[in-house]
């Protein structure tokens, strides 16, 4: 029993990156979004959060494969191959995504605030100061243990989710019954695979693996890793969207929800006012805070790979300042932006997830190439699985870009 004890250990101490990124990807963004398909749709957009699954792996599995071969992050990778041009566009791309999802994540974290009675500026200032105290002073492993004890919170909507006891022929006439020629509803179907896979998790995990110290002899514990995180976190998805579908979508079927406070009243009438609003609270809060963590260091790791300076958390802030600086900047402006609230923060959250598939031509575009042409012979993206990979990601960009335009026009 010790030695297999033993030999399971290095799996454990690979173990991260993956299930962090996939958190993160169930972010405030993404379940305000799977929320209002719930609530508008019912059951018809249930069945995305499944087919999705092995292609949010193939597209995270690539990233590992990446970043373990060549000891570079994705910006580096596009700069080394591509030239400074692609790798500012392909920055520029990353950088909107990020600020996009920050506005998302603070925009839960408020709204879990206003649950209690706290005002949002006094929300944001206190995870705003909290985050810049934990990264400038921890390390990667410390952050990422962080991340994972917060975002383990999201669980709490499987189980939510299988206490409301969804009728099983309701779904299964959501499932086989889909309005393709609405273009409400494409425009949700954009804005779910938007928030599946999404740009920022590509360059994420990449540097992520590097930073933990990760190397070529880890591959496929960090293979399982990320498979982990995809059924995790696209369950997560799913519960959420099951647990409107059974109560707001039944009582006012295709009614857009305009407050996420309106989501959390979707819980209170089944387990009650005190556990209903605290168990969204510790789920909404624990998505918001992982993903606001892994965004913001995506945005410092990214331009710091195209820029050339230091850029890790093993790192001091002395020898690292622009690296802690853009990661310190991002969350005080996010933070400002959400405490003026000038938008519907649901609308906001939808349109951001849409705008991520709006970009998935030019994220997948990038790492499909670098997959081909960056990698050593053994790791290389080659044969029938290159051919599949290619037909997946072309078809899924298309999908994505198509629904996205019809949906908005």
């Amino acid at each position: 029993m010790s030695r297999n004890r033993f030999k399971f250990w290095p799996w454990l101490t690979v173990l991260g990156p993956g299930i962090i990124v996939m958190l993160a990807d169930t972010d405030a963004g993404s379940l305000i979004l799977s929320a209002q398909s719930g609530a508008v749709w019912g059951y018809k957009l249930l069945l995305m959060q499944f087919v999705f699954i092995p292609v949010l792996f193939m597209v995270q599995e690539l990233t590992v494969r990446l970043g373990l071969a060549t000891g570079m992050g994705h910006g580096e990778l596009i700069k080394l191959h591509f030239g400074k041009i692609w790798a500012w566009v392909s920055i520029l791309t990353l950088v909107v995504c990020c600020v996009g999802a920050l506005l998302t994540e603070f925009t839960g974290l408020a709204a879990v605030g206003q649950l209690f009675g706290i005002p949002t500026w006094e929300t944001l200032s206190v995870v705003v100061v909290s985050l810049i105290v934990i990264a400038w002073t921890g390390s990667y492993n410390s952050v990422e243990r962080i991340a994972i004890f917060v975002g383990v919170f999201e669980l709490v909507f499987i189980w939510i989710a299988w206490h409301v006891k969804p009728s099983p022929h309701e779904i299964a006439h959501g499932l086989i019954s889909i309005p393709w020629h609405n273009k409400d509803y494409l425009y949700l179907v954009a804005g779910n695979i938007g928030a599946i896979i999404m740009p920022w998790m590509i360059f994420f995990q990449q540097s992520a693996v590097l930073d933990k110290g990760l190397n070529l002899s880890h591959i496929k514990p960090a293979r399982w890793d990320t498979a982990i995180g995809s059924v995790i976190t696209q369950l997560v998805m799913a519960s959420v969207l099951i647990i409107t579908a059974a109560t707001i979508g039944k009582i006012n079927p295709h009614t857009p929800l305009n407050t996420v406070i309106q989501i959390s009243d979707a819980i209170t009438p089944i387990l009650g006012p005190t556990v209903g609003r605290t168990l969204f609270a510790l789920g909404m809060a624990g998505a918001a805070l992982v993903a606001t963590i892994v965004v913001s260091l995506t945005a410092a790791w990214g331009v710091g790979e195209v820029m050339g300076f230091h850029r890790s958390l093993q790192d001091h802030p002395r020898k690292a300042p622009w690296f802690y600086g853009i990661y310190t900047l991002v969350l005080i402006l996010g933070a400002l932006l959400v405490t003026s609230n000038i938008v519907n923060l649901v609308n906001l959250s939808v349109g951001v997830e849409v705008m991520n598939a709006l970009l998935l031509p030019i994220a997948l575009g990038f790492l499909y190439f670098l997959a081909r042409c960056a990698l050593p012979e053994k790791y290389a993206l080659k044969g029938w699985y290159a051919i599949v990979v290619g037909v997946v990601l072309l078809i899924t960009s298309i999908f994505g870009v198509v629904a996205g335009i019809l949906g908005c026009f």
